[in-house]
Order: C-alpha cells, then structure tokens, then sequence
C-alpha cells in the first residue's frame, strides 16, 4: 500500500527497518530505490518464506536479512541490538496471503476457520475462535465497541455468548450468523469487515502492541531519521497521530501546568501535516488500500 509515498519519504536512508515485512512488496521497493540494507520483521513465518524468496538476489548481495519477531519487540531481539535506523517503516495492515489462505481465518469467506492469529499455528495467543467462546459478555462488548465501532456491541455480545452455549463458534459462518442476527439481513461485507477486524486487533493485541512499540521505534532513529506508519483503522491511526504531535512539541505538560517540567524541547518534527490517502487509481487496483492512511516523523537531526 502507498508504496511510492513509502519510497519518496525513505529512498535517501542507508539503512531501513521494515518492522511488518509481509510479502516484501514494500522493502523491494525500498531496495530498488536505492536504499543500501533493509532489515524485515514479521511474526508470520509464511510471510518471512514468501519474502525471503522474493528479495532472494538482495539476501545474497548482502542488503537484505529477515528477522521472525512482532516488531513491538524490537528491544528484546539479540540480533538487532543497539542497531540505529535511518528509517522505519509499520505497515499495519494484513497481508494478501493471509487473507487470501483460509486456513489462517482473517476472512469471512463461508467456511474460514476462526484463527486470525498474525503469528500462526505457533503463536501462543488464543484464537479468535477461543475469544468467542471464551471471553465474557462485558469483554466481547468492549472488543465490538471499541475496535469496531458497533452501536450494537452489547447485543452482539449477548448473541455470541447465547449461541456458544449450543455450539461453540469455529467457522466465519458462525460470527457471520451472530452479526446477521443482531444487525439483520441487510447486514454486509462492510460490517463483516469491521467486526472481523476487530476481533482480529484483540487476538494479536494491536492496540497495545502499537502504543508499546511507537517510542522504542522512535529511540532506535538515527538523527534525522523518519517513522512512517501505515494504518487502517481510526484507532492505530489516532495513536500514531498523537505520538507523532507530542513528540513533535517542545512542552507536553498538562494545560494550566503552573510552569514546565517535561523535556522542553521537540524531539523532531511531523513529516505529514495530514493524513496521505491512497490515490483513486491504487483504490481501484486494490480496494483494500482505501482506509489506508500514511503518516511519517523526523527525528530532530
């Protein structure tokens, strides 16, 4: 997604991070640009093997090397530490191959296991299928409310919990079936999408991930370094837009703070004033790329 935004803001660094390397469309764009070294994350091992083969002839030339890890964990990698970037890049989104193989649930395609784990079959996070059938009312609310926006997540929840109690959930049928019965017949794609979405964010825990991840991102910058995040949901988004602000601000004290007493100073500069968006021709190439939104960061030199 916005590949050629990603390319334009990165292609002068020497030494990139790809913290959600996925397919490798994004650092072989990089590594064509010019870049010297990209380093890819990713937690799924299908996509470490699907990327290590397509950026084959760079692993060889030395400019590029995977890493299996969640990038919220960058700190605890042996591998890369104490290593500094002159960019870094979070794509958040899914990657084709994990929607497209049904065997992994991210889709609601009639029959798709319930699983949605971003790490696979060896991820020791719970399933969806085990957050529906296990978490209580009050949680599987605040799942459907706050990670996908629906004015009707406590009866989503009620529904889920009734219908567990005769069989538990197991296929996208089954979430499909509850989310039909509470929103009703004319109920879409769209609300599949969001409310799939979100039980997707409390399986792998993105939220929290993100907010833990953004300033140990940010401390491995070298002077001058840029941090562009790709996002698709309201809420990735707006933790990146307010740590970009903040760390944008030379006083971050609370308002009618009597005096400051935080850093004092900025520690770089927002790239983006607003929100980049996907041009209307990627849209139609791709329509996953219409809630993308594209924001980047400079640490000060």
């Amino acid at each position: 997604m916005l590949a050629s935004e990603v390319t334009e803001l990165l292609r002068g660094c020497e030494r990139v991070l790809d913290g959600t390397l996925g397919g490798g469309g994004h650092s072989a764009a990089l590594l064509h640009a010019g870049v010297r070294t990209v380093i890819g994350v990713d937690r799924d091992p299908d996509a470490l093997v699907a990327a290590s083969a397509r950026l084959h002839d760079f692993t060889e030339a030395g400019r590029f090397s995977a890493v299996e890890s969640n990038y919220a964990a960058i700190d605890e990698l042996p591998s890369l530490e104490g290593m500094s970037f002159d960019g870094i890049l979070l794509d958040l989104g899914i990657s084709s191959h994990q929607i497209d193989d049904e065997q992994r649930g991210f889709t609601f395609r009639l029959g798709a296991r319930l699983d949605m784990r971003m790490g696979g079959e060896n991820d020791v996070a719970a399933d969806a299928a085990g957050i529906l059938n296990h978490e209580d009312e009050a949680t599987l609310t605040n799942i459907f409310k706050d990670y996908g926006d629906e004015p009707k997540a406590g009866r989503l929840a009620r529904e889920i919990v009734r219908r567990r109690g005769n069989r538990p959930f197991e296929t996208s049928d089954d979430l499909v079936g509850a989310i039909r019965a509470v929103l009703g017949a004319r109920s879409g794609s769209g609300d599949f999408a969001r409310l799939f979405q979100a039980v997707r964010i409390a399986v792998n825990d993105e939220l929290s991930g993100l907010v833990r991840a953004l300033p140990a991102l940010r401390d491995r910058l070298t002077p001058g370094g840029t941090l562009v995040v790709i996002a698709y949901h309201s809420g990735e988004d707006r933790i990146v837009k307010n740590a970009f602000r903040d760390w944008s601000s030379a006083c971050v004290c609370p308002p009618k703070h009597p005096f400051c007493t935080c850093r004092g100073v900025a520690l770089g500069t927002t790239v983006t004033r607003r929100a980049r968006i996907a041009s209307e021709d990627e849209v139609i190439q791709n329509p996953r790329a219409r809630s993308a939104r594209l924001r980047a960061w400079r640490s000060a030199p």
